[in-house]
């Protein structure tokens, strides 16, 4: 337990180095987040542009997610064998001329290649940018590192929604988009003035030094032999195919059949990444996070769009709720990172989960009051959207560091399909009963089921159904295991720590 003196003065263990780190990666996400969200606040501008049904604009927002899991696990590999540095400015450079290009759609099949390299660019944003701070920060405070970071990603949701009330009514959807190759600079800057993280220099670069010789490769096990390698070349786009299948009407009639094929290859590489000890954690955790998205990304989507149609709000009120979402998100984010510090992950998780569901039927049950409104969405997010802030300390402590941003970027993107699914199992949701009660049941009831699979550590349980000596946290050493530590490295990264999580 922490004593007064220890909790008070936390951020002096934080060096000036680390808490540079901690701002470079986290405007990059912020600015991640700016360039995500767009799509959802100008979906109706574009749909009545380019005349698309409501299921067929939220296929839109599907598109970035169809290619997350292979630019998680890409970029991933890249972090782990070149740095984390290295995958983040490639991850900031995808998805920012990613954006630029959405300006520039002239219809909807232009406009979703735009989306599916944007969903590159952020699936490598999330794995390089996660790895790099918590690698970077000191081994006790590491949930509130994650807690931090993900709260850039509520603050881009705030800054667009500001810019849309200001830019659209004057000038039109496509100049946010345009807007969004800003980032490139930051890609620039975290290029010239940032330094890698501490923990894969001193595990990785250290030791391997500047050849190719010894550095990880995430990705060795998919190429063992001629035939292998071709068959997980065909598996792999097998798994495109069918995902652009299921989220475009190319595939109508026939989604239940492409989405257990997509399923099936999916599964086949988490098998062969995660090996014989690891392959069900592996694809637990992509369970657990397919049902994180399902419960989040309803509203997250499909919120402007029901502020909109569904309660008849200008664009101007659209803004201001979506400005008290963002905060709520915001500080949810900083909320669990002190919690789960103190509490340990798990529980902070679940418990705060738990809390969020009183919130949950009240938000859509408002709908002339815009204060009160923004406030109960405030709490909700907070509650539910902004615990999200420590799943990457979650995720991450289920992997060593020369595999751990491979790993948590394909299971994590993996799992992201659910925010592929979600919206557009709102919209058709939606068909049979008002928008709000839709995502209210959604929200409830998917929320239900990541309670139970993180708070009765089911993942962990199942993998060690098949290696019962996997640790309960890669990030936080065990009570007595040795534990390099660079000289100068701040307290709280030597050994001998034990997470609230493994007490």
């Amino acid at each position: 337990m922490e004593t007064p003196d220890r909790a008070r003065s936390w951020y002096r263990e934080v060096t000036p180095r680390q808490w540079k780190a901690m701002a470079g990666a986290w405007i990059g996400y912020l600015l991640d987040g700016f360039d995500f969200v767009l799509i959802t606040l100008v979906l109706t501008e574009i749909a009545d542009d380019f005349h698309l049904s409501t299921a067929t604009a939220a296929s839109l927002i599907s598109g970035a997610f169809i290619t997350r899991w292979l630019g998680g696990a890409v970029l991933g590999a890249l972090g782990d064998r070149h740095g984390r540095k290295t995958a983040m400015i490639a991850s900031i450079l995808l998805y920012s001329l990613g954006t630029f290009a959405c300006g520039f759609a002239w219809g909807y099949t232009s406009l979703f290649v735009a989306r599916l390299v944007i969903g590159l660019g952020m699936a490598g944003e999330y794995s390089a940018s996660v790895t790099y701070v918590l690698e970077s920060w000191p081994t006790r405070w590491r949930n509130r590192a994650s807690g931090f970071l993900i709260s850039g990603y509520a603050g881009g949701t705030v800054l667009a929604a500001e810019l849309y009330k200001w830019v659209v009514p004057h000038w039109g959807w496509r100049w946010m988009f345009w807007i969004g190759v800003l980032p490139v600079l930051v890609a620039l800057w975290v290029r010239r003035s940032l330094p890698e993280a501490g923990d894969w220099k001193r595990e990785i670069g250290a030791t391997t030094g500047p050849s190719e010789q010894g550095r990880p490769n995430p990705f060795r096990p998919l190429f063992t032999g001629r035939i292998r390698a071709w068959a997980n070349a065909a598996l792999a786009a097998g798994a495109s195919i069918a995902l652009f299948c299921v989220f475009t009407p190319i595939g109508a009639g026939s989604v239940p059949w492409l989405a257990g094929v997509a399923a099936l290859c999916l599964i086949v590489f988490a098998a062969q990444l995660g090996g014989r000890r690891g392959w069900l954690l592996y694809v637990s955790l992509m369970a657990t996070v397919f049902c994180a998205f399902l419960y989040s990304w309803p509203i997250q989507a499909l919120l402007p769009t029901y502020l909109k149609t569904g309660l008849g709000y200008t664009p101007a009120q659209v803004t201001d709720v979506m400005f008290y979402a963002g905060f709520g998100t915001m500080a949810g984010c900083w909320l669990a990172g002190f919690v789960g510090d103190r509490f340990g992950t798990r529980r902070a998780y679940a418990g705060t989960l738990l809390a969020s569901l009183v919130f949950v039927f009240p938000v859509f049950a408002v709908h002339d009051s815009l204060p009160a409104l923004g406030a109960l969405l405030f709490v909700l997010l907070a509650l539910s959207q902004g615990i999200s802030g420590i799943l990457p300390k979650y995720l991450a402590g289920h992997f060593p560091t020369a595999r751990r941003a491979a790993s948590l970027g394909f299971v994590y993107n993996v799992g992201a399909l659910g925010g592929a699914v979600a919206p557009v199992l709102g919209a058709h949701l939606a068909e049979g009963m008002p928008l709000g009660r839709a995502l209210a049941v959604l929200t409830f009831g998917l929320t239900l089921v990541v309670i139970l699979l993180v708070g009765g550590n089911v993942p962990q349980r199942l993998g060690r159904l098949v290696d019962r000596q996997a640790p309960d946290d890669h990030l936080v050493p065990e009570a007595g295991e040795a534990k390099a530590v660079a000289p100068g490295a701040p307290a709280g990264s030597a050994a001998g720590e034990v997470s609230p999580d493994s007490a």
